[in-house]
């Protein structure tokens, strides 16, 4: 099955990233602008829901339906973890580690005991005109991370990966044994590589498997899981290689599908009802399709 693309909002000249479901609506960033878009399929309209986000980029809901970011601009409220409460409100849930700021945080899940788990990398220009030189980092690494919520309302922040340069995109397998990991790096000497990390019972992560290496090209950006608990992923690059991709893989790694997507490079995916799929891309588009997954 060949899947058809719908485009729902034009490319605005900057990264769309973050698509979060809500079982009503859409919501998705628009990193350059620190703005948070929302696409309401009822009546078609995309309009802005929050301004002025320092450049969130991913989004994710816990089980309470709370809305959490990762936000990566300039500015001292920036380079942070948070939580957007109901009233307006902005709740930083974590700025650094180490006695350091972070790098621009970039991804994040919440699990069901709503802890955070977020990865950290540096990529250059993902965060406004600041981002543009590595010098600008005060962390030596770029991690994935957990976050663990304390009685008094603050968050532990626990650093989980030695191996990794340049984490995006994360992601619990169906029964959260494994943490997927996207290795993105950008230089020829960094891997572009699907990992799966066992979580052990303290949760730390284990040893890394490589579920699948992307070589030259382009790696994953952004993931999500189908009901069958295959991995759903953003990949590829108008550069070369297979070209920009929705790659389906089997929790072992083996490539089920792989569907080419009409922009320049897919940066995030994620589910609403019935296999509809939404993606973002690198041009600010945000598309849509029918899967039957």
């Amino acid at each position: 099955m060949n899947w058809q693309w719908e485009v729902l909002d034009p490319p605005y000249g900057g990264v769309s990233e973050g698509p979060v479901w809500d079982g009503r609506m859409l919501l998705y960033t628009r990193i350059q602008q620190s703005r948070i878009m929302r696409y309401d399929p009822a009546g078609g309209e995309v309009s802005v829901w929050k301004e002025n986000t320092n450049c969130a980029n991913g989004l994710a809901y816990d089980g309470q339906g709370r809305l959490y970011a990762c936000v990566g601009g300039a500015d001292e409220n920036s380079r942070r973890v948070v939580r957007y409460e109901s009233d307006g409100r902005e709740t930083v849930l974590a700025d650094g580690y180490g006695g350091k700021r972070f790098n621009i945080p970039n991804d994040l899940v919440v699990d069901a005991a709503l802890r955070v788990w977020f990865t950290d990398p540096f990529y250059e220009n993902a965060a406004g005109p600041w981002s543009a030189d590595r010098s600008e980092m005060d962390l030596d690494h770029e991690s994935v991370y957990r976050l663990d919520p304390q009685a008094d309302g603050s968050h532990t922040v626990t650093r989980l990966t030695f191996d990794t340069t340049r984490p995006n995109g994360l992601l619990f397998s169906k029964d959260g044994s494994v943490l997927y990991v996207a290795q993105s790096g950008r230089l020829e000497t960094e891997k572009r590589q699907l990992r799966a990390y066992p979580v052990r019972e303290n949760l730390s992560l284990g040893e890394a498997k490589v579920l699948h290496d992307f070589g030259a090209h382009r790696g994953i950006d952004g993931m999500c899981l189908d009901g069958e608990g295959n991995i759903v992923a953003t990949a590829g690059w108008e550069l070369g290689g297979p070209g920009p991709s929705i790659y389906v893989f089997a929790p072992d790694g083996t490539v089920l599908q792989r569907h080419d997507v009409p922009c320049k490079r897919p940066t995030n995916c994620c589910f609403a009802e019935g296999g509809t799929l939404y993606v973002t891309t690198i041009e600010g588009y945000l598309l849509r399709t029918e899967t039957g997954r």
